[in-house]
């Protein structure tokens, strides 16, 4: 009986080795990307998906989810790092986080007691979400720079060092001939001032000379001339032959000069042969990144609560906007929801709000003031006010490239228009109204925008006419073209507008219910958008910078569809990525 206890206890314990042996040996199976065979490091909130450290960077770069929130996987499970040993007190560790020094701090810090403190955890959290905006550029628009940043780079080193091999050879020319000057012109000063020293030398014992002599004289006077001394001639002449010497002054004159004269303008002029003037931060054209698709693709379609229809747009960010019709101003996000109304917009205009850099909302009131809303929406104040009853304001634009605020005004009595520019402390700086030969350029501006190169495109229509045409002047007023519509001679009734990145100008035709898309020259390229089912009649335009999406609202609804017409180009997909050994900082480069 024991002797068959231990034999099924031996066969126990075989099993389990046995097992334990299998599982060693065996392979655990790592969490996979969702897009191909790597193992996984991030996750995109949006989608959701998991993603390897190289479909993270494809997945931020793409236009199509380039607004996607990717995180770590230890952001997803809200990994804390592990905690640090202070460097004040090694037995103890970060604890707290003081903000007036911005640093962490441990319980023995007591420099930092009296100061405002909040947990370290909840700091780092803070600071991550301050941050977010700064790692998604980084992610979706600084690694998609990099290749072509350095392939222009190295372009332009071999083009320098071409052009300015013979501008080198001609500066050391002109060096060695100002050298050879100088050291001519030191020369000859130091040889004129030994010259001017050996001058004053002989010139002051010569002055000696004459004191002494002068000094005889006078004691000869006083003893022999003296009318109470009586002296012989004989005894006169023989005195002055041995007490008055003969003194024969010499003429010493300056022997200093210039052998070659050396003035300012001739050394400014040898100097300044080659001027290096500064050209500001290097930046990659939008030619070189974006193209166009074949096709405007739906993006998204929301209903924004609150608006029948959607006259105009402001894009804020990629998920809310600004959206208009005719009595209400609202803020939304991409689902929909009204987030902010503005209360005293004007009524009855199309283009009469638009969007700054610091996300603060620039509108026209019932007043004809132009106000701005803060970015928080708590508080408004009156940007321009407007004192001049005859000319009303219609529509405005804030210029990213110049900070300026575009504003088109329409005046009742000549039924006319003209476009005016304010400066960033609201001060009027140009008006646009007549063209070359003084013919006045608008009828009345329902939208108007800014192109790349910074022309002024409005969208002004006729009523008596029924037709309008896109306006389009260079920043300083000089009159460029009128577009009027398709070649075919279809007319034009125009109503929104904006521009992309690749300075195309898109407008909306309500005569044929399309988006029109013609370049900066004002030629016609396509009809991006035709009449469809969802939008029979689209309205209101904004392009998106961030992401190159068009919002598109709709007059017949309150929808509004997001496109994507504009992609990146191929040679910067990963097929076509420069070689380790071409782009040194790929090594070296953190992940971010």
């Amino acid at each position: 009986m024991i002797i068959l206890k231990l034999f099924i206890f031996i066969q126990q314990v075989m099993t389990q080795t046995a097992h334990i042996m299998d599982t060693a040996s065996s392979r655990y199976r790592v969490h996979l990307c969702s897009k191909c065979p790597g193992d996984t490091a991030y996750y995109c909130v949006s989608c959701p998906c998991d993603l390897c450290p190289q479909c993270k960077e494809n997945h931020v770069k793409d236009l199509k989810t380039i607004d996607h929130n990717v995180v770590s996987h230890r952001d997803k499970i809200n990994y804390i790092p592990t905690q640090e040993i202070c460097v004040r007190h090694p037995s103890h560790v970060y604890t707290k986080y003081c903000e007036p020094c911005q640093v962490p701090a441990c319980n023995n810090c007591q420099t930092h007691r009296k100061h405002t403190q909040i947990d370290v955890k909840t700091a780092y959290k803070t600071k991550r979400q301050q941050h977010r905006g700064t790692i998604h550029t980084i992610r979706s628009e600084a690694l998609f720079y990099r290749p072509v940043l350095l392939t222009g780079i190295k372009a332009d080193v071999k083009t320098c060092h071409t052009e300015f091999s013979p501008l080198q050879s001609e500066m050391l020319t002109k060096a060695q001939k100002l050298k050879d000057l100088i050291d001519d012109m030191v020369y000859d000063l130091l040889n004129n001032l030994l010259c001017y020293f050996d001058f004053k030398h002989r010139c002051k014992k010569q002055k000696i000379k004459m004191i002494r002599h002068i000094v005889r004289l006078r004691r000869y006077e006083h003893r022999y001339v003296q009318p109470a001394f009586t002296f012989s001639a004989l005894q006169f002449l023989s005195f002055t032959k041995t007490a008055l010497p003969q003194i024969h002054l010499t003429l010493h004159t300056s022997q200093l000069s210039m052998t070659e004269s050396l003035n300012k303008e001739d050394v400014m002029e040898s100097l300044s042969a080659i001027q290096i003037t500064e050209r500001g931060n290097r930046r990659v054209g939008n030619q070189c990144l974006l193209k166009l698709t074949s096709g405007a693709e739906l993006h998204q379609s929301l209903t924004v609560t609150g608006v029948d229809e959607c006259f105009h747009i402001s894009c804020v960010t990629s998920d809310r906007v600004w959206v208009s019709n005719i009595n209400n101003l609202m803020l939304t996000d991409t689902t929909g929801v009204p987030l902010h109304r503005v209360e005293d917009s004007r009524s009855y205009l199309f283009g009469l709000h638009t969007v700054n850099s610091e996300s603060e909302l620039i509108y026209i009131d019932r007043d004809n003031n132009i106000n701005k809303l803060s970015k928080d929406m708590k508080t408004t104040t009156t940007f321009i006010e407007t004192t001049d009853s005859i000319w009303e304001p219609q529509c405005v634009y804030w210029s990213p490239s110049t900070g300026d605020l575009l504003v088109a005004m329409y005046n009742n009595d000549t039924e006319t228009g003209k476009v005016t520019r304010y400066n960033q402390s609201g001060q009027l700086t140009q008006t646009i109204q007549n063209n070359n030969t003084g013919q006045g350029l608008y009828s009345r501006p329902h939208y108007i925008t800014e192109n790349n190169n910074g022309d002024v495109v409005v969208s002004d229509y006729d009523y008596d006419n029924e037709s309008g045409t896109v306006v389009v002047t260079e920043r300083g007023g000089r009159h460029r073209f009128s577009y009027t519509g398709h070649p075919s001679g279809s007319g034009l009734r125009p109503h929104g507008i904006c521009t992309d990145a690749l300075s195309h100008i898109l407008v909306c035709d309500w005569r044929t219910n399309t988006v029109q898309m013609i370049n900066k020259d004002g030629q016609f390229l396509s009809h991006l958008l035709t009449k469809s089912q969802e939008m029979r009649r689209p309205w209101g335009l904004s392009y998106d910078v961030n992401t190159h999406r068009l919002w598109v609202g709709s007059f017949n609804n309150n929808t509004v569809r997001v496109y994507r017409y504009i992609t990146r180009q191929d040679a910067l997909t990963d097929e076509h990525r420069p070689r380790p050994d071409e782009d040194t900082m790929s090594s070296s480069t953190p992940a971010v």
